[in-house]
């Protein structure tokens, strides 16, 4: 009886916790900020780099938005991901076309953010990956130098590897594609390539190499699907002959790299959907101009 007596004295004594009160649940509302490179241009093609925050006004889903980041001739690390055909087809015109992008490299690396930096792709049969993303341009040349031209063309697989190389990358990405002709031999399908870009958050600019100019010759799919791949993603698609036309328009896709708005916003007010692809219209309080920037992005990146 003295034992139990002595027990209970000590649970006596033990001091009594309370129990936690509930807590609410914590609602988390993980909205991340939706980033648009924005090139201008004027009715001559001219870009216009002098217009302001409040010049510019975001729809999404048809639904306005406050702009929240606003920068002009942005200074934000690019990463280019630079995609080269070396497809049979282009066997001939496959050395000029590598001098004229070793040039634009030099341009890009020498003359940029020195944070900017290139990785080089090549797709024929199979898509192979040189080197990383660098702005050791010895490096590049080296890989690129030695390039032969081999049966197949897998661009929308390139497109694919290319874009998920640059979901990581810090700043601003862009897929640079110098090819001649459209897809034959690639697993994915264009719209996997497309979703892959927007995901990326990466302009997809297009050069189609022209060495056949008569319609019956050219692969006329190839080029739809090269031109609305760039006019999806707020790129670009150009058409070029090797050599001087070719050098002309890698400068002209320098200059929109160098002159690029850079401008975010947090998704409010958008009523429910179950497409995850919202689509983006950008407004200008100028009539004279036109923005080109990407139409969309997907609600689960987000």
């Amino acid at each position: 009886m003295g034992s139990i007596r002595c027990f209970a004295l000590i649970a006596a004594c033990l001091p009594v916790f309370a129990q936690p009160e509930p807590k609410p649940p914590v609602i988390r509302v993980d909205v991340r900020l939706v980033r648009l490179l924005v090139t201008v241009k004027d009715f001559n093609g001219e870009v216009v780099g002098n217009l302001t925050k409040s010049d510019f006004k975001i729809l999404d889903n048809g639904v306005p938005q406050q702009v929240s980041l606003f920068e002009k001739y942005t200074e934000q690390p690019l990463s280019v991901a630079l995609l080269m055909d070396t497809s049979g087809s282009i066997a001939k015109d496959l050395r000029i076309a590598v001098q004229s992008v070793k040039r634009f490299l030099n341009a890009l690396i020498g003359e940029g953010n020195p944070a900017d930096e290139a990785s080089l792709f090549t797709f024929n049969y199979e898509v192979l990956q040189h080197t990383g993303f660098t702005r050791n341009l010895g490096l590049i040349e080296r890989r690129i130098q030695p390039l032969k031209a081999e049966a197949g063309t897998s661009l929308y697989d390139a497109i694919v590897y290319g874009s998920q190389a640059l979901e990581s990358r810090d700043g601003r990405h862009v897929v640079l594609v110098v090819t001649d002709g459209g897809d034959t031999t690639s697993s994915y399908r264009y719209h996997d390539a497309l979703k892959a870009a927007h995901l990326a958050d990466a302009p997809i600019y297009s050069i189609l190499l022209m060495p056949i100019t008569n319609d019956a010759g050219r692969n006329i799919g190839g080029e739809n699907a090269l031109t609305t791949l760039a006019q999806s993603t707020g790129g670009r698609m150009f058409t070029a002959a090797v050599g001087a036309e070719l050098d002309q328009t890698l400068n002209e896709i320098l200059k929109d790299l160098r002159t690029q708005y850079l401008i975010g916003f947090y998704p409010k007010g958008i009523p429910p959907t179950k497409n995850p692809f919202h689509t983006l219209r950008l407004e200008l309080s100028r009539r004279d101009l036109q923005a080109i920037t990407r139409s969309g992005y997907y609600e689960n990146t987000y």
